[in-house]
C-alpha cells in the first residue's frame, strides 16, 4: 500500500487544471496564481520560461505505457521560489513541449509536474521522486490522475499515492 505524503510536497490549493493554448500561456496563468499564493518570487515566470527554452522538460511516456499522455516537469532555480512543492497541472488540451532527451523532437504534453524547490540540493531528488511515481504507479492510479478533470481529484490521487 502506498504511503501518504507527510512532507507537504503537494498542496490542495496548488493543483491546477488549465486550458491555455501554449506553454507560455499556461506558464503565465500558473505563475500568476503561484505568486498570489506566495509560493514564488515576482521574476519566477520569466526564469521558468527561459529555462524551459534552454533545457526542455518534455517526457515521452510511451516508453512506460503507450496509453499514458506525455508529461513535462518544468522548473527553475531555487532562488526564484519560496517553497518546496510539486505543482500538478492537468492541461485541458495538449500543448507542445520539446523532448528532454531529444530537444529537436516536439511532444504533445497533457500533464505537468512543475517543481518548486527552494533547496538547490534537492532538485534532482524531487525529479527522481516524480519519475519513480510515473514508472512504478499502477495503471489504475495513473489513469485516475491523468483523467481527472478537477484539482481536488488530482491532489487526492497524488497525496495518497506519491511515495516519499
Amino acid at each position: 500500500m502506498a504511503k501518504t505524503v507527510e512532507n507537504d510536497l503537494f498542496d490542495a490549493a496548488l493543483a491546477f487544471v488549465e486550458d491555455g493554448d501554449d506553454q507560455d500561456t499556461v506558464f503565465k496563468q500558473v505563475s500568476d496564481q503561484l505568486l498570489v499564493a506566495g509560493a514564488v518570487k515576482p521574476d519566477f515566470y520569466e526564469h521558468l520560461s527561459e529555462r524551459e527554452k534552454n533545457y526542455p522538460t518534455g517526457i515521452d511516456m510511451s516508453v512506460v505505457n503507450a496509453e499514458y499522455p506525455n508529461v513535462a516537469i518544468p522548473h527553475t532555480e531555487g532562488e526564484f521560489v519560496n517553497v518546496r512543492k510539486i505543482i500538478p497541472i492537468r492541461l485541458k488540451k495538449p500543448i507542445e513541449f520539446a523532448n528532454m532527451i531529444a530537444p529537436d523532437q516536439k511532444l504533445k504534453v497533457s500533464f505537468l509536474f512543475m517543481i518548486l524547490n527552494n533547496d538547490p540540493e534537492g532538485q534532482a531528488n524531487v525529479l527522481a521522486q516524480i519519475m519513480d511515481f510515473l514508472t512504478t504507479s499502477s495503471a489504475e492510479t495513473l489513469a485516475k490522475l491523468f483523467g481527472a478533470d478537477d484539482a481536488a481529484t488530482i491532489y487526492n490521487v497524488l497525496a495518497t499515492s506519491f511515495k516519499k
